[in-house]
């Protein structure tokens, strides 16, 4: 049974096609066609979300796990994501989803907003996460989402690669509270190459969710061996999130292990991803995790003030804490800039996400 639903940004064009106006791909479909995301079609003339309410992958995950360590650490946030995808990066590591074709979803999860909704709190979630693959894709789908999900009083969380166009951003990231923006590299010809995308489509995302939203960002680069690993390009990319970030966001650097259409590429070292932090550090930024490793070392949070251990983590597990609901260090009262409130979700948006500058 189809379950297609009309798109909202899109335009018609002169010789019968249609544009589809949601990522920069921007692509042009006769009747029939799918574009790359493949959800997305034309049909009767118009634009549709093809296959629009079936989540795949939902379930319970610590909020740690997106990886978003700035934003309620500790809690559970229930995720989901559904087939397709707007890029079509190489190493993918949930191409099984994110590559999925509409025969091969399903499967007997909620589908209504509402049932997603009660399934997260049945499970003790503080938060509903698009995530998966990317909710690009499913932006009207994920908004309806949204919106049961701040009607029961959850946050939202994104984990995007941020390719994604300026009006239907906007629309998308004001029923947001947290994201994981993946950079992929700063490098254009890796987007190009590896991702099939471009770099600055998501510099512009980065940039418009930092200073013109109140979202708590987060990013993540997934660090592979002889593609993005150069020093000089993690100086580039650091050195641009703390010029045009701001050191106070925090960067989570990913071990690539082999996956997709990569499989000839070894796994990333440790040494690298420790470099690759001492890089970033020497660029000012101040909170540089390390992630997807087995090990656990990379993953605590220290006050920047007085070097107190503020939040220590086993894997995704919150283990101590040393700071007060409003982020503040308890050996020297400095604030960690985030969202630590376990307040009702009214309350603790209250106040800038970020923090004081």
């Amino acid at each position: 049974m189809s379950i297609a639903r009309r798109a909202r940004h899109w335009r018609a064009l002169a010789d019968g096609r249609v544009c589809c106006e949601l990522c920069p791909r921007r692509c042009r479909l006769a009747e029939g066609q799918r574009g790359l995301c493949f959800v997305r079609a034309c049909r009767d003339g118009a634009l549709v979300l093809t296959e629009a309410a079936r989540p795949l992958g939902c379930r319970p995950d610590p909020i740690e796990k997106k990886p978003l360590y700035h934003f309620l650490p500790g809690s559970l946030t229930y995720s989901f994501g559904t087939a397709g995808c707007n890029l079509a990066c190489r190493y993918c590591q949930n191409w099984e989803m994110s590559r999925a074709r509409v025969a091969a979803t399903g499967g007997g999860a909620p589908t209504d907003p509402a049932r997603i909704v009660a399934a997260a709190r049945t499970s003790g979630c503080r938060s509903l996460a698009f995530t998966y693959n990317d909710p690009v894709v499913f932006h009207e789908y994920a908004l309806d989402c949204a919106a049961a999900a701040h009607a029961a009083g959850l946050y939202t969380v994104a984990v995007s690669a941020g390719y994604v166009q300026p009006a239907p951003r906007a629309e998308f990231y004001a029923a947001i509270d947290a994201a994981n923006i993946d950079l992929k590299a700063f490098d254009d010809r890796f987007y190009r190459r590896l991702c099939g995308a471009r770099l600055a489509p998501v510099l512009e995302t980065l940039e418009s969710l930092v200073h013109e939203t109140a979202v708590w960002v987060e990013i993540t680069t997934l660090v592979i061996p002889g593609e993005n690993d150069d020093p000089r390009r993690l100086h580039a990319l650091s050195a641009w999130i703390a010029g045009h970030l701001g050191c106070e966001v925090p960067l989570h650097l990913s071990a690539f292990h082999p996956a997709h259409r990569m499989r000839d590429h070894a796994a990333t070292p440790i040494a690298t991803l420790m470099r690759a932090r001492e890089i970033a550090r020497a660029n000012g930024l101040r909170h540089v995790y390390l992630g997807n490793l087995g090990a656990e070392i990379g993953g605590e949070t220290r006050c920047v003030s007085c070097g107190a251990r503020l939040i220590a983590r086993v894997g995704y597990r919150v283990v101590a804490r040393a700071l007060d609901e409003t982020g503040r260090c308890l050996v020297c009262g400095a604030r960690c800039h985030g969202v630590f409130t376990t307040a009702a979700r009214d309350t603790a948006l209250d106040h800038p996400a970020r923090g004081p500058t």
